[in-house]
């Protein structure tokens, strides 16, 4: 006999902080979403490739910036090295570039998705692991490269079904000219200073201000210091944030005044960028210019990007990017130039759950088959693989042995499954089987209280076929929906 654990030997069943379990109705949305971003990329000309989830933490230490150091998750190996998750896909893609030079001779497209860790804290959409779907091309420095990631990032959400999406689009060359139009000329003086117009969505212009001058104090009562920066280059920094938007040119016609005649080679990128976009059928409404987007992590060099989508703003990024010519260079002396665009697929998925108007499905099966007390299980098998060979997702109910008709299709009905197969021991022997769209019967009693009403309704959309349709029927019954 079993003897039962106490309940203090038990453990309580609980998921980490900023993590989450993917249950059937979301791990079938993000299969989805996979399945139809993989033929995309692949039209561009992406090849996938794969990395470990672990990486030396010489590799990721200081490439992406000091926020991104303090964010890894870091232990050691079983040999005692040290050793961190990956906190994005990009920094192994250079390392993969640097440490297979013949096998990914650029020019070298990729796509790689998988799983990212960041100790940052949790809100809305965003989490401490994630998933990333990440696209990159390696061995230019031609700016209608970074139009073709745009130009894909744009088609990426069509192709979700969100046509209300808007690609900001900036340039870190552009950034660092204003920054030294300010009065913020040396290289370390600028990344400090985007490190905190990075911040400007989250926190607003005024907490903006503060950190790039004496400091403030955080919701959470924690100081943060300050940049210490004059009040005069504050005031200018803050006045090349509000340079006033419209269409890409319009923008960059702003730009080139702000700059007064400096920074000629950023006017020009922004220029032969929006060139690029319009070709590629990227229009002003969904790839705006946005002088104030700076993108955190310090191994951008050119054009950044990140896409929003105006009806879920509480999302923030779902997507982003940018030029990163120097990444490579950490792990080889011969440089390569690289650019690509991330999908953040977690916060994606939780914006268009949030934007969906029908439950998303809890189940992949397209027919359930009910079975009968009395009726050989072979018989149903024989059905079930029928259905399959004809490419039907297809279950047996083989749950509680007590289990009626009525507590079956329950079941069926609410994991979304679309067609039920009911074959008892008369059906059978009369060679009938009685198929039921089930979508159909829960439409005609949608609304209906009364108890004879509902139990008519109920049996809309069944229909009883001889049983050598059956395929054919359930198929033509799927391909309605």
């Amino acid at each position: 006999m079993k003897v039962p654990l106490r309940m203090a030997q038990r453990v309580v069943p609980r998921t980490l902080k900023g993590f989450q379990d993917h249950l059937p109705a979301k791990a079938i949305q993000r299969l989805r979403l996979l399945e139809k971003l993989v033929p995309l990329v692949e039209r561009y000309g992406f090849v996938p490739l794969d990395s470990p989830a672990v990486e030396h933490l010489d590799v990721l230490l200081g490439s992406g910036g000091e926020g991104a150091n303090k964010e890894l998750f870091r232990f050691e190996s079983p040999e005692e090295e040290p050793v961190a998750l990956r906190f994005d896909l990009t920094v192994p893609f250079a390392r993969l570039l640097a440490q297979y030079p013949a096998e990914l001779k650029p020019p070298f497209r990729r796509y790689a998705f998988g799983p990212v860790w960041r100790a940052d804290k949790p809100g809305p959409g965003r989490y401490r692991q994630f998933t990333q779907f990440d696209f990159d091309h390696a061995g230019t420095a031609d700016v209608a490269v970074d139009a073709e990631i745009c130009s894909l990032m744009c088609e990426a959400m069509r192709a979700v079904g969100v046509e209300e999406h808007r690609l900001h689009v900036n340039s870190r060359r552009a950034m660092d000219a204003l920054l030294a139009r300010c009065g913020v000329a040396d290289a370390e003086g600028q990344k400090a200073v985007l490190r905190v117009i990075d911040k400007l969505d989250k926190v607003g212009v005024p907490n903006v201000r503060l950190e790039l001058g004496p400091g403030r104090v955080d919701e959470s009562g924690d100081k943060i210091k300050g940049l210490g920066l004059d009040a005069a280059v504050i005031d200018r920094i803050a006045a090349a944030l509000a340079i006033p938007r419209g269409t890409r040119a319009e923008v960059v016609a702003s730009v080139r005044e702000f700059l007064g005649g400096t920074g000629a080679d950023a006017v020009a990128e922004l220029e032969e960028l929006d060139e690029s976009l319009r070709v590629l059928g990227v229009d002003d409404a969904h790839g705006v210019f946005d002088p104030s987007l700076a993108r955190g992590l310090e191994y951008y060099t050119g054009p950044v990007f990140e896409m929003k989508l105006p009806a879920a703003p509480q999302f923030g990024t779902v997507m982003a990017g940018g030029r990163y010519d120097g990444l490579v260079e950490r792990f080889t002396p011969n440089a390569l130039a690289a650019t690509g665009g991330s999908i953040g697929v977690d916060r994606l998925l939780a914006a268009l759950e949030s934007l969906a108007e029908a439950p998303l499905p809890a189940s992949t099966v397209q027919a359930m088959i009910v079975v009968f007390k009395g009726v050989p299980k072979a018989r149903y098998l024989e059905m079930a693989a029928e259905l399959r060979r004809a490419g039907v997702n297809t279950e047996v109910f083989f749950g509680k042995k007590k289990a009626g008709v009525t507590e079956q299709l329950a079941h069926a009905n609410a994991r979304g499954v679309p067609v039920a197969v009911i074959a008892g021991e008369d059906e059978l022997a009369r060679g009938e089987i009685a198929v039921k769209d089930l979508l159909a019967g829960a439409a005609a009693r949608e609304g209906i209280e009364d108890r004879d009403a509902y139990l008519e309704a109920a049996k809309a959309g069944q229909q009883t076929i001889a049983r050598t349709r059956m395929v054919d029927y359930v198929k033509e019954l799927l391909a309605r929906r």
